[in-house]
């Protein structure tokens, strides 16, 4: 069970009977930055609800290189996993906290019954599949149609939005794993964009300032 008041991200999305229904299905779980929430090939048997942090969705190729799709923030949950619930297969993606996060974990039964009984829970999930395709296609068009340059600093503001900071506490290597590319490339970038003083690089902080 899960106490009601944790559910506030989420009082604007749900009526009254879903969210009592949530509070006594539901489990919680805390996650430390860096955790893997959900990995690539584990049985699903819970959809995630984020109560407070971030988390990265990833894909990984062949060789290992994992490549950023989106971020969760709180009052979402991922289309993916619930794809992934409802066909009842593999997760394809990997979830990592970005930062400490809390979810409410929501066992896949009852959000398939809840989709078949509840108007407030269905818009939810189709709102969410939705969302998350259009943020997919926004990764699609940036891998397509942007230069490297552009993509990184799309990303730092990206993640301004994020964290409401214009300091952000990121390590050149982490960039580049989010970005599927080598650090010695994001460094040089990096180096360039402060040039063109639009950031200022300290140690393990990039501070963005034409935002």
């Amino acid at each position: 069970m899960v106490d009601k008041e944790l559910l506030q991200p989420f009082n604007y999305q749900f009526d009254s009977e879903i969210l009592s229904s949530i509070a006594d299905a539901a489990f919680l779980k805390v996650f430390r930055k860096n955790d893997i929430i959900i990995d690539i090939g584990q049985a699903l048997n819970f959809i995630p609800l984020l109560i407070s942090g971030n988390i990265k969705v990833l894909r990984e190729d062949d060789h290992g290189n994992e490549l950023l799709l989106y971020v969760l923030e709180s009052g979402d949950t991922c289309a993916m996993s619930l794809t992934c619930c409802m066909a009842k297969s593999a997760s394809k993606i990997r979830a990592v906290a970005d930062e400490n996060v809390t979810v409410v974990m929501i066992p896949i039964d009852k959000m398939q019954l809840w989709f078949q009984n509840n108007e407030s829970w269905q818009n939810f999930i189709l709102q969410s599949y939705q969302i998350r395709f259009d943020e997919m296609l926004e990764t699609i068009d940036t891998l397509a149609f942007m230069k490297m340059d552009e993509r990184l600093y799309k990303y730092l503001t990206d993640q301004v939005k994020l964290s409401a900071s214009t300091t952000l506490e990121i390590t050149h290597q982490d960039i580049a794993e989010d970005l599927n590319t080598s650090r010695v490339v994001i460094s040089r970038l990096l180096k360039q964009l402060e040039k063109d003083q639009k950031i200022i690089l300290g140690r393990n902080k990039i501070e963005v300032l034409d935002f």
